[in-house]
């Protein structure tokens, strides 16, 4: 009897309907010599600090560095802090009972490091010596489970992805339990969360709000002129800019004057746009933020779906490349695609005998290969299933497109020594833009034909205007944005040195970073300002404890990536990293622990009780008089509210209008915050305007 670990139900349905264990079981299918079980996830990992006997947020017990790391099951929040979760302790009960029945065991939890460390930690939580093979496919369709069942590997060939993995929760564990209680107990004021991955990423987004919110936004002005020639109207900016709006009146009455502009260049050079690639998750994930505004957690659990329903191969991918072998399937994905009406019109501007075959590069596919449609062409999925899908196929019909060729054509006229330009983009052959009909415009280019042009030809100018324009900003991050700063982190180091180190090195995995985003939204460090990532009070707190420690620093956060793929490969031991990571969790503690937590400022706020003063910590504001006991929680409805909400609630009886507040229908609603004569609080809602009768 041979038992096969999947890491989710539905998996190990499938997998136990091809091997043809149809017996179902409490926990695990049985049947054909098979026992077919599953995890939810990771139903084993790292003991929490008390496990060892260690109690925690205590100065004198920081750092906590375990000479052994423990394994425990699952545990859940209760009010008497973490116990075991009942569901995932049974689940584990019924695969020691699988594994004790079998004589071999077959790892089919997802084939990539994560997956590894879950089936490994539940193989050494259970004290399993029995020997183990490894299923390896990228996905679920009957034919790839076929194949790789026939293709089994030794499950040693894949140590190195375990070692990696192994390492990196415990950096995860080592860094984030430390700093953690570090902060915390330096602080005395609430609990306050840090992670190797979280911290970087945070300061990011603080970094750039300020940068934002510190930018001198100046005026400035330039002169538009409107021009027609062989009944084509066309129009020239002005090189110049001018702060001085009066200065910019008075030269566009001399041009007026002038009444003729006069061509000073006239350049056409050819411009080469290649296919894209496939997919990788981060790309999907950005992709699907920019065009169809889904989280990067909700695109990741979209792509999970599909890939589960057996629509997409492996979706945690860090891999935008098909290795040589897969390429003799794509003719035959593109051809089932255009059963799929949504598809039909993008798969008959693919030109059958022209294919791009720049996505195939073995020796770019890490784990996986980049993200693909399969051969089952779905029929019925929700709309952003739907939507999500689409992109996906979309994106492999452009992948195998020829690149789209344009030209680009830049004119200067100059009237009384000031000049004038403009770039056109004339497309000559569309390639993989026809797929998309993507041909928006690009900035301020373009797009279209010119009239016939040369130097020293005059133009009439029929028309003039000055144009008000400000200056920019640096944008405030979208999660598409801030995911492609995640995945290149070198590009936002200063030192030359370490740029060029760690240019295309990220931190984080795809698999991870949206789960780091949502971390940061869970803590109440960031939220959402439409499409922007902003910080919360609480964050910009944090960040600016934190900004020139070693737990912000990004690079070092990027260079244990670069140390886990190591790890992975054999190349670096994984002792060698954990004595590192140990010393600098040392540093990092120390470092935090003699931090000084910033003043506050002055709270001039009285108690509405008692007239006493009251004090605002992060979570609470309260009466300073114990005796009294007037206190409110500054979450309201999942909305953290701000010390001028506060101030407005305490001297005005009401706070201003609070937006996007969720209700127990979990509908969001906006609402007023009053404060009765007893100091408790109540909702008010806005006024409805009535519609008036015709």
């Amino acid at each position: 009897m041979r038992a096969i670990l999947a890491e989710k139900p539905s998996v190990a349905s499938e997998l136990a309907r091809i091997v043809g264990a149809t017996e179902k079981k409490d926990g695990y299918f049985e049947g054909g010599g098979f026992m077919v079980t599953w995890a939810y996830g990771h139903l084993v990992g790292l003991a929490m600090p008390e496990d060892y006997g260690v109690k925690g947020f205590i100065k004198e017990s920081l750092p906590i560095i375990p000479e052994h790391f423990m394994l425990t099951g699952r545990k859940v929040r209760s009010s008497g802090g973490y116990v075991e979760d009942e569901g995932s302790k049974k689940q584990l009960q019924t695969i020691s009972y699988v594994f004790d029945r079998c004589d071999s065991i077959i790892a089919a939890t997802d084939a990539g490091r994560e997956g590894e460390v879950i089936f490994r930690y539940i193989y050494e939580y259970l004290n399993c010596k029995k020997s183990f093979e490894r299923l390896w496919i990228s996905s679920l369709t009957e034919k790839a489970i076929i194949a790789g069942f026939d293709n089994l590997q030794k499950g040693s060939d894949f140590d190195g992805f375990f070692y990696a993995g192994r390492e990196r929760s415990r950096a995860d564990w080592l860094i984030g339990i430390n700093a953690t209680q570090a902060l915390t107990v330096a602080m005395s004021d609430g609990l306050f969360s840090l992670g190797r991955v979280q911290t970087p990423t945070l300061a990011l987004i603080c970094k750039r709000f300020l940068d934002n919110k510190a930018f001198d936004i100046k005026n400035y002005f330039q002169i538009e002129l409107e021009h027609a020639r062989e009944g084509i109207v066309f129009k020239t900016v002005s090189a110049d800019k001018w702060e001085d709006k009066k200065k910019a009146e008075a030269i566009i009455r001399l041009v007026e004057r002038s009444g003729n502009a006069v061509v000073k260049k006239v350049e056409t050079k050819p411009s080469i746009i290649q296919a894209p690639l496939l997919f990788d998750l981060t790309g999907l994930q950005k992709e699907a933020n920019k065009k169809l505004g889904y989280s990067a957690e909700r695109t990741l659990e979209l792509a999970q779906n599909l890939y589960e329903k057996k629509f997409i191969t492996y979706p945690r991918t860090g891999s935008k490349y098909i290795p040589e072998d897969v390429w003799s399937e794509i003719p035959g994905l593109i051809l089932a695609l255009n059963c799929r009406k949504s598809c039909q019109d993008a798969v008959e501007k693919v030109k059958w005998e022209r294919y791009n075959k720049h996505i195939v590069n073995s020796l770019k596919v890490t784990d996986h290969y980049g993200i693909l449609v399969t051969e089952n062409i779905p029929t019925m999925l929700d709309g952003q299933e739907n939507a999500l899908y689409d992109m996906i196929a979309k994106r492999l019909l452009e992948a195998v497109s020829p690149a789209c060729y344009r030209e680009i054509t830049d004119v200067m006229v100059s009237v009384s020594d000031y000049d004038f330009g403009l770039k056109t983009v004339k497309i000559t052959s569309g390639g993989w833009k026809m797929v998309n009909g993507d041909f928006e415009q690009e900035g301020d280019d373009l797009l279209g034909d010119l009239p016939s042009l040369h130097v020293g030809l005059q133009l009439k100018i029929h028309g003039s205007q000055v144009l008000a324009k400000k200056t920019k900003p640096p944008a405030l991050f979208t999660e598409a944005d801030l995911l492609a700063t995640m995945e290149n982190v070198g590009n936002t180091i200063n030192d030359d040195q370490q740029k060029k180190a760690l240019k295309g090195i990220g931190i984080g995995t795809p698999a991870t970073r949206a789960a780091v985003i949502e971390t940061l939204f869970e803590r109440d460090y960031i939220r959402r300002d439409k499409k922007a990532l902003v910080p919360t009070e609480k964050g910009m707190l944090v960040y600016s404890i934190v900004s020139d420690k070693k737990i912000a620093d990004a690079a070092m956060t990027a260079q244990w990536e670069i140390a886990f793929e190591k790890i992975e490969n054999h190349e670096l031991k994984a002792s060698v990293f954990r004595a590192d990571i140990q010393m600098i969790t040392r540093e990092i503690t120390a470092e935090l622990l003699n931090i000084s937590r910033p003043s506050r400022p002055e709270v001039d706020l009285h108690c509405p009780k008692c007239r006493d003063k009251v004090v605002l910590r992060d979570k609470l504001v309260k009466c300073v008089d114990d005796a009294c006991g007037w206190i409110i929680f500054r979450k309201v409805c999942g909305v953290q509210l701000s010390y001028k909400d506060i101030e407005d609630l305490l001297t005005k009886k009401r706070t201003s209008l609070i937006k996007k507040m969720i209700g127990k229908s979990n509908k969001s609603f906006e609402a007023f915050i009053v404060l009765r004569s007893d100091g408790s609080t109540s909702f008010e809602f806005p006024k409805t305007k009535k519609r008036k009768s015709r």
